[in-house]
Parts: structure tokens; C-alpha cells; sequence
């Protein structure tokens, strides 16, 4: 009569089985699967980026994206608290960082057309990229539309402040002189560009968040796409 294999070894074999089963790669994915799930990565990190940024104190709260002062103001800020206008140049950083958190919810629905719109070619670059690959995709895609939705936005709330127009004749000056940059030379150019570097500073934290741990989303299919890149 045949020996019967030991409970615990059939057990150990069904076990690695199912492991090996489970440790897919990215190889295993359909091109459905992998587009769907990077597309649904993709959304939701955007989303959940400007969800932290549009709101009260979202930029002005978060030293990782705060809006200081351009450095040639901000060197000169000594002086100019002994003349009395140390108040004023706060009010002016609390006006640009308020600014950038008016203009931010106009990136919803460019980010998430970009995601409809991304190619199969676009889709690859992510995948086989390196761990900021869906922001670099982002900054590629939208930058320069996301800067004109902006533009009117940040002017409208940083005109309330005194001291907008001084910005502007003092940087002009400074900008001819090569002291300050270009995009620099207006206040609302410099916090439409801040608001944009904070904006992917933080779709890069949740790019990392997903990346990190793709089953703690809640979503089946960043889950499986996001955890066969391991």
C-alpha cells in the first residue's frame, strides 16, 4: 500500500504554488490591465495632489511647497523691516502662497484629460521609468497650459496686495540687471511657476505613496499593476 504524503508537505507545496502565482510581472499584464491601472494611478494621485494644494492654507502650510520670497527680495528683507516694511512683505508671501491655492483646482481637469489622452507610447515610458515617471509625464504633458489657466488666476489675488506693483517694478529692475530671473520679474509669473513646482512636488509624494505601497490604495488594479514593478 502507498505511503500517503505528509499533510504538511502538501500544504508547504500548495502554499509556494499560490505564491508563485501571485508574484506576477509586469510581463504577465495585459496591455488592458496595465493601461487601466496606471491610468487609475494616475488620476488618483494627481487628484489627491490638488485636493492637499486648492484649499485654505494648502501651499502656506506645507514647508515642502511654500512660497517664499524671490531670494533677491528676500536678501534685502533686513533693510527693509528696519524702513517699516517687514509687515508688508509677509502679507505679501501669505498673498502669493493664497494665490497658488486659488489657481491649483484649475489643474483638475487638464491632469485627468491627460491621463484620457496618454499614448501607448506614453504608457511604456511610465512603466519601465524610473520612480517619478508619472510626475515627469505630468510636467511634460500640462506644464505650459497649466501656466496660462494660472496666469489670471494668481494676478487677481496677488493684485489685492500693496505691495504687487512695487514687486514688479523692483524685480523688472533686478531682472534687467541679471540679479533675478525672467519668469521672476512679475510677482504673478513667480507664483504661477511656485505653484506649478509645488503642484508636482506633491503629485511626486503621491507617485511615491502608490509606488511604496500600491495595495494600500484601496484599488485592485494599482495594486496588481503597481506590485508586479517590484
Amino acid at each position: 500500500m502507498p505511503m500517503r504524503r505528509p499533510a504538511k508537505s502538501f500544504l508547504l507545496t500548495l502554499c509556494l504554488f499560490a505564491s508563485s502565482a501571485m508574484a506576477l510581472s509586469l510581463a504577465d499584464l495585459s496591455n488592458q490591465e496595465a493601461g487601466s491601472g496606471l491610468k487609475a494611478a494616475l488620476e488618483k494621485g494627481s487628484v489627491a495632489a490638488v485636493g492637499k494644494l486648492g484649499v485654505e492654507s494648502g501651499f502656506l502650510n506645507n514647508e515642502k511647497v511654500k512660497i517664499q520670497l524671490p531670494p533677491v527680495l528676500e536678501k534685502a528683507r533686513p533693510l527693509l523691516k528696519m524702513t517699516g516694511r517687514g509687515q508688508q512683505l509677509d502679507d505679501l508671501v501669505v498673498s502669493m502662497n493664497h494665490a497658488a491655492e486659488a489657481a491649483v483646482p484649475m489643474a483638475k481637469p487638464l491632469l485627468v484629460n491627460a491621463v484620457k489622452s496618454m499614448s501607448v507610447s506614453d504608457a511604456k515610458n511610465i512603466l519601465t521609468g524610473g520612480e517619478t515617471s508619472v510626475t515627469d509625464f505630468f510636467r511634460e504633458k500640462t506644464s505650459a497650459k497649466l501656466a496660462v489657466s494660472f496666469l489670471p488666476i494668481v494676478k487677481k489675488v496677488t493684485d489685492r496686495s500693496d505691495l504687487s506693483a512695487k514687486y514688479n517694478h523692483v524685480m523688472d529692475q533686478a531682472s534687467k540687471f541679471g540679479l533675478a530671473s525672467q519668469e521672476a520679474a512679475t510677482v504673478e509669473g513667480y507664483v504661477t511657476q511656485r505653484a506649478l513646482d509645488g503642484l508636482f512636488t506633491m503629485i511626486a509624494e503621491e507617485e511615491k505613496e502608490i509606488r511604496r505601497d500600491p495595495i494600500g490604495t484601496g484599488s485592485k488594479i494599482i495594486g496588481k499593476v503597481f506590485g508586479s514593478l517590484r
